[in-house]
């Protein structure tokens, strides 16, 4: 019987895959080896950023201080040209808006504030000089004021005779003279008064002091003969972005703003403080109230320092002319009254009106600019923290710095 191979019809249909297997489980992973304290490569030690992010930032500020006090010669007459320029920039422009040439303009307020300067130190001279003059019988004349005032340079002369007599009994209780008669005696003598070295460094002082305030004298002119352009070229290289740029502008002109604004303050309150001292010291009988009023105000322009300086001096002058404690702690007392009521309310309120800072961390960074440059932090030391705080408002890693040293 013959079986016929009847063909099937070929499906399109696709045939079902075949059902896959699970895969292996991966082997476990082996466990880690012991460390080895005498092989130092199975010793790792990893820092938090934060941690090596704060070093670096202690390291930066510490190499930043140093490099500014290394450099404070540099530094100084810089900060000192850049006020100057920020002080007259806005006369300069409005005699520009006039159509005066910015060269003259610039040329005629240095002159003139160097003239002014002179004339008056010159004016001055002669009664500084008779002032030095007086000095050494200030000694002599306090003792007989003292004994006049109830005995106590009576007091003081008991207590020189009782410590006499208290070293005359140590002397007679100790051992015996005569046993020490071979010992050789040493003196020591003091150097002898060698007027050529005072002269040698007064005269170096004289000259590094001329040559700063000439470096900033130039300093200023060619920063207000240039006008905006170091304004443009500077926001030119800090971004390359519209958005960059116009942080930059901000900025700048913020910190321009709130400087001239700070050195408007300060000459408000330095005429304040000159005009009530004259009028104090005239009221008292100083002899030339007008000298004292003009030192006053410009010695308020130094933190903490000015006020100091010329009650100390207004006290001693007062001495020397009357012969009298009591006028001089009068004149003393006003002075203090007034650079307290003008220095510790009127000033520090215009100032935070000013520049928008915390009393107390300006403060301290004046405190700190005065241990780094002396007399020069004092002075520059609100202006640079100013700046400081523009800069550090715009830019991220540094606004906690910015809303630290804000009211």
């Amino acid at each position: 019987m013959n079986h016929e191979h009847i063909a099937q019809p070929h499906s399109d249909t696709p045939t079902a895959a075949p059902t896959p297997t699970p895969a292996d489980p991966a082997p476990p992973a082996p466990s880690p080896l012991p460390a080895d304290p005498d092989d130092p490569t199975h010793v790792l030690l990893h820092m938090p950023l934060r941690v090596r992010s704060a070093t670096l930032a202690v390291l930066m500020v510490i190499m930043v201080v140093a490099t500014l006090r290394w450099a404070s010669a540099f530094f100084i007459p810089l900060m000192l040209g850049f006020m100057l320029s920020y002080a007259l920039g806005p006369i300069v422009d409005a005699l520009q808006r006039w159509r005066v040439p910015r060269a003259l303009s610039a040329a005629v307020l240095i002159l003139g504030l160097l003239g002014g300067a002179g004339t008056a130190a010159w004016s001055f001279s002669d009664d500084l000089n008779a002032f030095v003059d007086t000095l050494p019988n200030v000694a002599s004349r306090l003792r007989e004021a003292l004994h006049k005032r109830g005995g106590q340079g009576a007091t003081m002369d008991k207590v020189q005779k009782a410590a006499t007599q208290l070293e005359q009994a140590a002397a007679e209780a100790g051992p015996n003279p005569g046993a020490a008669r071979n010992v050789q005696r040493v003196v020591v003598e003091k150097p002898r008064f060698d007027i050529r070295d005072h002269l040698w460094s007064g005269t170096l002082g004289l000259a590094s002091f001329a040559g700063q305030a000439t470096v900033v004298t130039f300093l200023a002119y060619f920063l207000l003969l240039s006008g905006d352009t170091f304004r443009r070229k500077l926001v030119k290289v800090t971004g390359h972005t519209l958005s960059e740029k116009k942080i930059t502008v901000q900025a700048l002109d913020e910190i321009t703003e709130q400087i001239q604004r700070y050195l408007l303050v300060q000459l408000v309150a330095g005429v304040i403080v000159g005009v009530a001292t004259g009028l104090a010291f005239w009221a008292l009988g100083l002899k030339h109230p007008g000298v004292w009023g003009v030192a006053g105000g410009v010695l308020n322009l130094i933190p903490y320092i000015g006020s100091g300086v010329v009650t100390a001096a207004a006290a001693l002058a007062a001495f020397v002319q009357f012969g009298e404690v009591d006028h001089a702690l009068y004149v003393a007392g006003a002075s203090l009254l007034v650079h307290a009521l003008v220095g510790n309310l009127l000033v520090p309120w215009l100032t935070s009106r000013a520049s928008r800072m915390n009393p107390v961390a300006v403060f301290i960074g004046v405190l700190a600019w005065g241990w780094l440059w002396g007399v020069w932090g004092l002075l520059l030391g609100i202006p640079i923290l100013m700046i400081v705080k523009a800069v550090c408002d715009r830019v991220d890693h540094l606004k906690p710095v910015g809303e630290l040293l804000g009211d």
